[in-house]
């Protein structure tokens, strides 16, 4: 239907845009804080990227892209997620022959075709952040600590920060092994993605959602147990400078993150909303990703938020974003004379940042009244013959009642005192 939006997409109205710009200004401001930059990168890429960056065996790249082919015959795929694409431009761009750490950060539409549910649609919005160049792990601690920031600005308080170290190639090389046995003997009993998953890679079936599975494998060796000294070292910096942050979180060893690209630290923040339990967050370190596709050998570290989910968790704990989204002056005219001097007026308010407007439609002088309340103007401007011949306005503050004789020339200095 021409007149219905495709299934799995919202439109965002005004009465809900606010919202969206009012978190995308926030994210972008603790972004600058923490010294990151804006990267922007297309809405499609090679579908080549995403296979080989996201992993085969997942989900997104099994069953969820968007993939076609386009007029000359290339494979395209609408981005299912950030991280490949920021990678992609890194070593496109030669940004690691810049002094390093490379920190960027992007605000960008991503595509899944999964069942549709709240917080989780096939057009959604992520915010992410990606540092390249250091394999530090205070840069990991810095990473969870700029999402930590963001949502404490955003006065979520029943927040609970999990980590976890999924290890090294070497670590999971020899855990892979040791699960495989586990698995051996339940492997019938699993679901046929896990099944296909056994030999391809046993890791992905922790991560499965389905509730048979999660129940057959509660009792899995875990891999934190199997990690080697150095990512041991590692992961103990990690809690190291988080603690001296001041930041509370506890290890999940059953975290494993459902990318492939994620090694060592991996880490999701929960909100406990109102009777249940929401991801709002989640992240870890992508050591060996710059290489796979094709750049130098350069570590990384990063994080996903969806905007939609992380807005809903606002709603779920009734935290109110103010709407910055009112009239600061509605002019309201009576007669002819007037309406032609409102134009001029008008002119100088905008000119001097001060947003405004006017009836288009020839209400009367009461339904202009009304029609300045409804969008929250602060101020109204009454202008009409009485007032033209002696040079005034009638200033009403919307929120007092109370009105005010003006100087004409005097308006924008009177009003920019009264803002």
């Amino acid at each position: 239907m021409l007149t219905k939006a495709p299934r799995g997409t919202n439109d965002i109205l005004p009465k809900e845009s606010y919202k969206w710009v009012y978190v995308e200004n926030l994210f972008r401001k603790v972004c600058s804080l923490f010294g990151y930059s804006e990267i922007r990168t297309p809405i499609f890429e090679h579908t080549e990227l995403f296979k080989r960056g996201v992993g085969e065996t997942t989900d997104i790249v099994q069953k969820e892209m968007y993939s076609f082919q386009d007029n000359g015959g290339r494979d395209i795929t609408l981005k299912p997620e950030g991280t490949a694409p920021a990678v992609r431009a890194f070593i496109e761009n030669k940004l690691y022959a810049q002094v390093q750490p490379t920190k960027l950060f992007y605000i960008t539409p991503c595509f899944r075709y999964e069942r549709p549910q709240a917080g989780r649609l096939r057009q959604f919005h992520q915010f992410g952040i990606e540092v390249f160049g250091s394999s530090y792990p205070s840069v990991d601690a810095e990473v969870i600590a700029l999402a930590i920031e963001f949502l404490n600005r955003l006065n979520l308080k029943n927040l609970e920060l999990r980590i976890n170290s999924i290890g090294c190639i070497e670590c999971r090389r020899e855990y892979n092994n040791i699960l495989r046995e586990y698995l051996s003997k339940k492997v019938d009993k699993l679901c046929k993605t896990c099944q296909d998953r056994y030999d391809r890679n046993p890791l992905r079936i922790l991560d499965c959602k389905n509730e048979s599975c999660i129940k057959e494998i509660e009792d899995a060796p875990l891999l934190i147990d199997y990690i080697c000294d150095e990512c041991k070292d590692h992961f103990e910096k990690v809690k190291k400078n988080l603690t001296d942050m001041q930041i509370q979180f506890k290890v999940d060893p059953k975290i494993v993150r459902g990318l492939d690209y994620y090694n060592k630290t991996a880490f999701e923040i929960i909100s406990n909303d109102i009777g249940s339990q929401s991801t709002v967050c989640g992240g870890g370190r992508y050591d060996k990703l710059v290489q796979e596709l094709g750049g130098p050998e350069t570590t990384g570290v990063g994080f996903g938020m969806g905007v939609e989910r992380l807005l809903l968790t606002l709603e779920n704990n009734n935290i109110q974003i103010p709407n910055e989204n009112t009239l600061d002056i509605f002019v309201v005219t009576l007669g002819e004379r007037a309406e032609q001097e409102s134009f001029k007026i008008l002119s100088k308010l905008r000119q001097n940042d001060i947003s405004c407007d006017k009836d288009h439609l020839a209400r009367s002088l009461k339904a202009q009244f009304k029609y300045s309340d409804k969008v929250n103007a602060k101020f109204t401007v009454v202008i009409g013959d009485d007032e033209i011949e002696k040079n005034v306005v009638q200033l009403k503050d919307m929120s007092t009642s109370q009105q005010y004789e003006i100087k004409l020339n005097n308006l924008c200095e009177e009003l920019k005192k009264r803002l």
